[in-house]
């Protein structure tokens, strides 16, 4: 198998029959007929033919280099800046379809394999046999096309674990209870497998935590299929209000679930074990990998498309509103152009001044990335904020398309039009800008974006402690005292 179409990725999930929780009932049935996946399911079922257009294959795909068969472009592991190239090119046509609302599209996590693949040997010195799992499992997604998600992040009660243990209660921490000649057996929780259920394998890997264990527990890196035995999904409350693409345009095609994923006592295999109870190779594979640049790579895509999309939508209400010579009102529309801009300077920057690493991967430069990664948090919920207040009433007053066809749209027609445009047309519009500045589908972005990369403190001692440049400004200040000093020693 190589690249796989819509239909077959429709087909796989439903084949798969995960466990599901949603609204205290188990899911049955074909996930893809269901009114909380079905939308997204069919938008990425979208993209998946994309690589199928022969006008676009050359830049969707390439060929394997263990089946000659044509693969998926975000699966490249970049050599050259071309290469850097030609995989944004393929993520931009991508991002473009989504406009950025997929936050786990499949070739963010086909980058994510792709940046763990590229360091596979830093685990060759102590951990051969998984260096060699972590190869064969990116070529086997690779060759397959296996549509990804991961999880990382616990439940806050993990924090506790110690003073779980001290109180007599069950540690709730994600740990590895015993190893055997089969494999791991794996138990305990992970937040936020956002499309967790509409992916084919999850990709399981704890955030690095200090220390030098070799044998900790909570220290493991593995992959499996969303129904192995022993892993359930409890997912939250479903965002999708109903299917008409006029009444919710963004969640009735593009609400990705988030899940609870719960693991019972899991037999992983060891083939699919790449990390098991080191520490520092935990820290070591996200540090050499370079996998915050590379997935910021692909994200910056999609914040591009989805910062783009935002500006349509004010520049649509400024036409329908025809408040085009307030200046308050093209203030507010040059700040999201500003954001536009600064994306789009950033993503090329990082491409310009990409370098080959240690194991001849050519990454992107991190300094331009990392910035885009803080900038954006910052600004998107003020991007929505804007359409708030543009849109201001109108965004209140939203009839749904069933009033369009009963005895009071003569009414709506005649008050609810503008000076060049339909009332009907006037809706959909401020629909569209209920839903992406004011509903809880558009809060949900709104958080999601605040926390992608983690907390605000965290995300920006990243970027502190890698932007290399402040050391050349540091010295340039240092250089210049010494010569006011070496020119006053003179006189």
């Amino acid at each position: 198998m190589s690249m796989k179409t819509g239909q077959q990725y429709i087909d796989g999930i439903n084949q798969a029959k995960p466990c599901v929780w949603l609204d205290g009932k188990p899911v049955k049935g074909k996930i893809s007929k269901h009114t909380a996946f079905r939308g997204v399911m069919k938008t990425q079922a979208a993209l998946y033919d994309l690589q199928h257009q022969e006008k676009l294959k050359p830049v969707m795909s390439y060929e394997s280099p263990d089946t000659g068969q044509p693969v998926g472009m975000s699966f490249l592991r970049p050599k050259t800046r071309e290469d850097l190239i030609t995989r944004r090119t393929m993520m931009e046509i991508w991002a473009n379809v989504h406009h950025g609302f997929l936050g786990r599209a499949p070739d963010y996590m086909n980058t994510a394999m792709m940046s763990f693949y590229s360091a596979a040997d830093v685990l060759n010195e102590h951990h051969p046999q998984f260096a060699e799992n972590l190869k064969q499992y990116y070529a086997y997604c690779r060759d397959h096309d296996i549509t990804l998600s991961h999880v990382f992040i616990q439940p806050q009660i993990s924090r506790y674990g110690d003073t779980l243990t001290f109180l007599g209660e069950e540690a709730v921490t994600a740990r590895i209870l015993e190893k055997t000649s089969e494999g791991i057996i794996v138990s305990g929780a992970f937040l936020l497998a956002t499309q967790g259920v509409t992916a084919d394998e999850l990709l399981v890997y704890p955030s690095p935590a200090p220390g030098t264990n070799e044998n900790s527990p909570y220290a493991f890196m593995f992959a499996v299929p969303n129904n192995l035995k022993g892993i359930s999904f409890i997912c939250r409350q479903s965002l999708v209000l109903g299917d008409s693409s006029f009444n919710f345009p963004l969640s009735s095609r593009y609400e990705e679930m988030d899940t609870l994923v719960v693991f019972d006592h899991v037999l992983v295999p060891w083939d699919r074990v790449f990390i098991c109870g080191d520490q520092i190779m935990v820290f070591r594979m996200f540090k050499d990998s370079h996998f915050h640049t590379h997935v910021n790579h692909q994200i910056i895509c999609k914040n591009i498309a989805k910062t783009e999309f935002v500006l349509g939508t004010i520049q649509y209400l400024i036409e329908v509103l025809e408040i085009e010579g307030h200046l308050h009102v093209l203030e507010k529309a040059a700040e999201v152009m500003l954001t536009l801009e600064s994306l789009k300077s950033f993503l090329i920057a990082s491409e310009v001044n990409a370098s080959l690493d240690q194991w001849g991967t050519m990454v992107p430069d991190p300094a331009p990335l990392t910035a885009a990664s803080n900038l954006f948090p910052k600004v998107f919920p003020r991007m929505l904020e804007i359409v708030q207040l543009l849109g201001a009433s109108g965004i209140i007053m939203i009839p749904s398309e069933n009033d369009y066809s009963s005895p009071v749209s003569a009414d709506l027609s005649k008050y609810l039009r503008g000076l060049g445009s339909a009332a009907k047309e006037n809706t959909a519009l401020f629909r569209l800008a209920w839903e992406l500045s004011a509903s809880s589908f558009g809060g949900r972005e709104a958080l999601y974006e605040r926390f992608f990369f983690g907390n605000t403190f965290t995300v920006t001692n990243r970027f502190y402690q890698s932007y290399g440049y402040k050391e050349i400004c540091l010295q340039k200040v240092k250089n210049f005292l010494n010569q006011r000093k070496k020119n006053t020693d003179e006189t």
